[in-house]
């Protein structure tokens, strides 16, 4: 009915901008800026072959799902179509 998917993404290991969650190790910095990269690659292209088929698709981040009436709040409005851009300004 939806074709919508809502993903929930970890802050560290798919790299959530400006969350502090999504620190950098000091240690093997080139080991994990290497996974970071494939993660969020790969996080792209599955996103594009969902919108492709035809989903719309929304990231609920880790960080976010702390607070249980933000986060009923932010499904209502993924359910009811408002864009993330428009969840964004919403939730600053």
């Amino acid at each position: 009915k939806y074709k919508l998917v809502i993903q929930v993404h970890g802050c560290y290991w798919h790299r959530h901008n400006g969350c502090k969650l999504a620190y950098n190790p000091k240690s093997r910095v080139e080991f994990w800026q290497k996974k970071f990269s494939e993660n969020v690659s790969r996080d792209k292209k599955v996103e594009q072959k969902l919108a492709s088929l035809g989903y719309r698709v929304s990231t609920i981040w880790e960080c976010e799902i702390s607070d249980m009436n933000s986060l009923k709040d932010r499904i209502h409005l993924i359910l009811n179509g408002i864009s993330s851009h428009k969840q964004l300004i919403l939730n600053q």
